[in-house]
């Protein structure tokens, strides 16, 4: 195993765990902007339509997914430049 692998994965650990938090909160924001509502609704919440539950569903997951790519992304080059080497 690469020494910047093993490097990566303390640090990726940590990574996911607050690139979660940003996600949460980011998405809770967006929520506030786009709907104008204090909460999105969850999929078992019979007061809210099918479009709504998708549509919370559908930007939660693309803010967690680019949230979680753009840390990952930043940590990878934070180890190249500490080692010299990308983390496969």
């Amino acid at each position: 195993m690469k020494a910047s692998r093993i490097a990566y994965k303390p640090v990726g650990l940590a990574l996911g765990a607050v690139s979660g938090m940003v996600a949460g909160a980011l998405f809770k924001k967006t929520w506030k902007v786009v709907v104008r509502d204090e909460d999105a609704p969850d999929a078992t919440d019979e007061q809210r339509a099918w479009s709504e539950v998708l549509l919370a569903a559908a930007l939660q997951g693309a803010i967690f997914a680019a949230t979680k790519a753009t840390v990952d992304r930043a940590g990878a080059t934070a180890v190249r430049r500490l080692t010299g080497t990308w983390p496969d």
